[in-house]
């Protein structure tokens, strides 16, 4: 028996490494309930192959709306008459209401089942990308944009909590492939907005046009989506307790504030890098590609980044170079020579999807436990989209103040260092406890 007992530590040990180097970044958020929840219900392999293509879809609208906006700012601000405040809360809200709404998204999975969710999540997404651009009585399109605005925060945030888990729990043999089409899809929807929307306007003198444009793709995907989330069964779910609290951890805090530091760069390169590139003299199909560019470069540090970080016991070296790779790219891509702009966008690149990447994949090394990787996910999203969406506001407070971008690029170079240095204590090789 004591052979027996020796011999299953030793086979639970061996597996304990290859567990970690394969963290993965995709958490569970229900994982709290009773009973647990089960996979999405498919009658077929070729039904599971279309629930595997819509939730990869449900993935490449998750950013559209931030990179879209901002191609074409300079000509929304002129030909809508936008004051200089509504622009900064155009730019901020979408951001603040990641972190406001995703505590409800758990909430609503427990009353109604994550599939109905995703599905009324899409349903409110397509909702607000036509309301964006519309004219409503009134002296300006400012109501629409702003509701439309809002909507499309609140939507993104259900699905940014929801999505990992279904595909963890559907797809547990395909995990690394499924994994990795959704985080690419999500950074290729960036791309998408950054590069498309101003060539969109271009060819049709609209503004209006360019942003309805991304209801579209989004109406598709609710259409695709409708039968897999109706046909599921409603089962009533139940909150359960379990793992730490991570709110009294030290360990969780430096994670989260990682997060926090991260997210004021990351969200900032989606809503001000375009305008950046422009008021610096860079036309506007250009500048779209360059944030195009810069965003393809994040897929592939996003892809990279988690499997190097988890061969090693601690990530103080990886967090903190990232760290600073990211504030250094962009304040160069601020202030730095014009003539290197595209070296500069794709260090900024590679640094934030390396940044973006390792901050997540700290939620599995830094906990021993699904519950207690889910509730960090859940501190890490709401504060720290929640604060993050600071970054977005004070590049806009700063260059209303200044009338340039240039103490923005400032800004960077202190946030990218205090990212290092959180990043360099996150990294340490303890867990929340």
């Amino acid at each position: 028996m004591r052979e027996a007992t020796n011999a299953g530590a030793r086979k639970q040990r061996a597996l304990e490494p290859a567990a970690k180097e394969q963290p993965g970044t995709l958490v569970d958020a229900e994982v709290d309930e009773a009973p647990a929840p089960g996979p999405t219900h498919v009658g077929s392999r070729r039904q599971l192959a279309y629930l595997g293509l819509c939730l990869v879809l449900i993935g490449l609208n998750l950013r559209t709306v931030f990179s879209s906006f901002s191609a074409v700012l300079p000509e929304v601000t002129a030909q809508a008459a936008l004051p200089g405040w509504a622009v900064v809360v155009l730019t901020t809200v979408p951001v603040t209401l990641l972190g406001v709404f995703a505590p409800l998204a758990p909430v609503l999975a427990r009353r109604f089942g994550a599939e109905r969710v995703l599905l009324f999540a899409m349903a409110v997404l397509t909702a607000g990308l036509l309301l964006r651009p519309l004219e409503l009585p009134g002296p300006s399109h400012l109501p629409a944009l702003l509701a439309g605005t809002a909507a499309c925060g609140a939507a993104i945030a259900l699905c940014n909590v929801l999505l990992p888990g279904l595909v963890k729990r559907d797809f547990p043999h395909r995990l690394g492939l499924m994994g990795g089409l959704y985080t690419t899809a999500i950074c290729a929807s960036a791309a998408l907005g950054a590069g498309f929307t101003y060539p969109v306007y271009t060819a049709s003198g609209e503004w209006t046009l360019a942003l309805w444009s991304w209801a579209v793709p989004a109406a598709v995907v609710l259409l695709l989506f409708l039968p897999v989330a109706l046909r599921q069964p409603r089962i009533r779910h139940q909150a359960v307790r379990d793992g730490v609290n991570v709110w009294r951890s030290p360990v969780a805090w430096q994670v989260t504030i990682f997060m926090v530091l991260q997210a004021m760069m990351s969200f900032s390169v989606f809503a001000w890098l375009a305008p950046i590139l422009r008021e610096r003299g860079v036309d506007g199909a250009t500048a779209g590609l360059i944030v195009s560019m810069c965003i393809v470069l994040q897929m592939l540090g996003s892809l990279f980044a988690p499997a190097l970080a988890a061969r090693f016991r601690d990530q103080r070296a990886i967090n903190t170079v990232v760290a600073l790779m990211t504030g250094g790219g962009f304040a160069l891509s601020i202030f730095g020579p014009l003539d290197l702009v595209w070296v500069w966008a794709g260090l900024l690149g590679l640094g934030q999807g390396s940044l973006t990447a390792v901050a997540l994949t700290m939620i599995m090394l830094r906990t021993r436990d699904g519950h207690t990787a889910a509730h960090l996910s859940g501190m890490m999203q709401g504060v720290g989209y929640g604060l993050g969406s600071t970054g977005t506001l004070m590049v806009g407070q700063l260059h209303q103040a200044t009338g340039s971008f240039t103490a923005a690029g400032v800004l960077f170079l202190v946030v990218g260092l205090l990212a290092g240095v959180f990043g360099y204590r996150a990294g340490r090789d303890r867990f929340v406890s």
